[in-house]
C-alpha cells in the first residue's frame, strides 16, 4: 500500500472513530427522583388523613405513595423531611382573573379603559408567580377583561418555562349582550372597547368558534348582568342563544362557564347546558336542585360576594340540594395569592374543613376534565403537590402557610 492511500485509510478510521462519539440525538436527562416525607397526607379525596404516609416523585409524575415500608425509593431519591406538614395536591383556582388587580387599587373601568395592555400583562406575570408560591398549581382564568387574548400568551409563557405561574385554562375575551356589560360612564356617541366580546342571534356561532380558533379552553358567557331597570341584574340571553353558545363549544370538546346571579340566569344558564355557573348569589332551592338535577357545579366565588345573610342563606341552599360545590374565588377583585380565602369562606359559610379541600382538589379536577391528571396524590397523575404548615383538616387557615410547593416535579418553593 502506497504512502497516499495509507494516509486516507488512517484519515478515514480516525472520522469514524470521532463520529461514533458524537450523540445522535438530544441527550435527555435522568428524571428527578424525590422521596417526600410529610407528618400527614390528604390525598384529595379521603375523609382521614394518611398518617406517616410517603410520596415517591420521578420526573413530572408521582410514583408511589404509601407507608415508607410499602414506598421503596432507589438509591438517587433526593430525600425532603418534612415534619409538622400535611402535603395535599396541588389547589386549584376555578374563576381568577390573573389580567385583574384590587378594585381597591383601581376601578375596574380605569383598569379596562386607561390602562395599557403591556402594564397590565406585567402585572399579571408577577400575579401568576404569587398564586403558584400560594400553593394553587393550576387555575381556571375566566376572562381577560379588556385584555383581548393576552391570557393565551401568558399560558404559553408558562408552558415554556418563561414565567413561574400555575397551569391555565383559559377563556379569552368572555361573551356579553350587546349592550350589556362595561366600561360605562362615556357619552353615547363615543364607541368605547368593551371588557367582553359582544354578540347576539346566529353571530354567537361565529364568535365562539373564533374564541375557540384563538386559544380558549372553555367559553365563558354572561347570562344575567347588572342592565335591568335601576341597575340591577337581569337575564341578558335568551335560553335559544344560551343553547347556541354550549352546542357550538361542545361540538369542539370545550365546556361553557356561565356567569349567572339571578334565578332566571341560573335557570336558563341551567337547560341550555352550562357546565358551571359562577356567582349564584341569588340561587332558590328551585333553582339549585334543577342544577343537580342537570349536572351542573356551582362556582360561589363567597370571596367577591359578601358576607351577606342572602349569599349565605343561597350557599346553604346548594348544599342542601347536593349541587356539587366547585372551589374558585375571583381573584383579581382581591390580592392574588390571597386565594385562599375562599376555602377560608366556604368553612365559614358551613362546609366541612375536608369537603373544602376536595372541592380545591379532587372536585376541581373533575369539573374541569383534568380528573386524570391532577387533583388527587395516586400512582401515575402529575406531581403538583404542597405541604402547608399544620393540619387543614382541623384548621383551613393551616393553607395560608405553604412551605413547599412542586409542579410537574420541579420545586417552586423548597422546604
Amino acid at each position: 500500500m502506497n504512502t497516499r492511500c495509507l494516509w486516507f485509510v488512517l484519515i478515514c478510521c480516525a472520522a469514524v472513530s470521532v463520529w461514533a462519539q458524537i450523540p445522535t440525538g438530544p441527550q435527555q436527562e435522568p428524571a428527578a427522583v424525590y422521596l417526600l416525607k410529610p407528618t400527614r397526607v390528604f390525598d384529595g379525596e379521603s375523609a382521614s388523613l394518611h398518617q406517616g404516609w410517603v410520596v415517591l416523585v420521578r420526573g413530572e409524575r408521582i410514583q408511589a405513595a404509601g407507608t415508607a415500608a410499602d414506598v421503596k425509593a432507589p438509591a438517587e431519591a433526593k430525600v425532603i423531611e418534612m415534619p409538622g406538614t400535611t402535603l395535599l395536591p396541588g389547589l386549584i383556582e376555578g374563576h381568577s382573573h390573573v389580567l385583574l388587580h384590587p378594585y381597591s387599587e383601581t376601578s375596574w373601568n380605569d383598569q379596562n379603559a386607561l390602562e395599557a395592555l403591556s402594564l397590565r400583562v406585567a402585572r399579571a406575570t408577577n400575579h401568576l408567580r404569587s398564586t403558584l408560591m400560594a400553593g394553587f398549581t393550576t387555575i381556571r382564568d375566566l376572562g381577560t377583561e379588556g385584555a383581548g387574548y393576552a391570557d393565551v400568551g401568558l399560558k404559553q409563557a408558562v408552558e415554556q418555562s418563561i414565567i413561574p405561574g400555575p397551569r391555565m385554562l383559559v377563556v379569552t375575551r368572555a361573551i356579553v349582550a350587546t349592550g350589556s356589560y362595561g366600561p360605562k360612564g362615556f357619552a353615547p356617541e363615543w364607541r368605547v372597547p368593551q371588557g367582553a366580546e359582544e354578540a347576539d342571534g346566529e353571530n354567537l356561532i361565529r364568535v365562539v368558534r373564533d374564541q375557540i380558533g384563538k386559544g380558549a379552553d372553555w367559553i365563558k358567557v354572561y347570562a344575567d348582568y347588572v342592565w335591568g331597570p335601576g341597575g340591577i341584574a337581569a337575564p341578558t340571553f335568551s335560553l335559544e342563544e344560551l343553547k347556541l353558545i354550549v352546542d357550538t363549544a361542545k361540538s369542539s370538546g370545550r365546556a361553557v362557564a356561565a356567569h349567572a346571579s339571578t334565578p332566571e340566569g341560573m335557570r336558563r344558564a341551567t337547560l341550555a347546558g352550562v357546565e358551571t355557573i359562577e356567582h349564584g348569589n341569588g340561587g332558590t332551592p328551585e333553582v339549585f336542585r334543577l342544577m343537580k338535577e342537570h349536572g351542573v357545579a356551582l362556582c360561589p366565588t363567597l370571596s367577591a360576594g359578601g358576607n351577606s345573610e342572602a349569599k349565605r342563606a343561597s350557599f346553604r341552599a346548594a348544599l342542601d340540594a347536593g349541587v356539587t360545590v366547585a372551589s374558585g374565588s375571583d381573584v383579581g377583585v382581591f390580592a392574588h395569592g390571597d386565594n385562599a380565602r375562599e376555602l377560608e369562606a366556604m368553612v365559614n359559610f358551613g362546609m366541612a374543613p375536608v369537603d373544602a379541600l376536595r372541592s380545591a382538589t379532587s372536585i376541581d379536577a373533575r369539573v374541569l376534565h383534568m380528573e386524570n391528571q391532577l387533583g388527587r396524590i395516586g400512582p401515575g397523575l402529575l406531581a403538583d403537590l404542597i405541604a402547608v404548615e399544620g393540619d387543614p383538616t382541623q384548621n383551613i387557615t393551616a393553607l395560608r402557610r405553604v412551605r413547599f410547593v412542586m409542579k410537574g416535579g420541579t420545586v417552586f418553593k423548597q422546604f
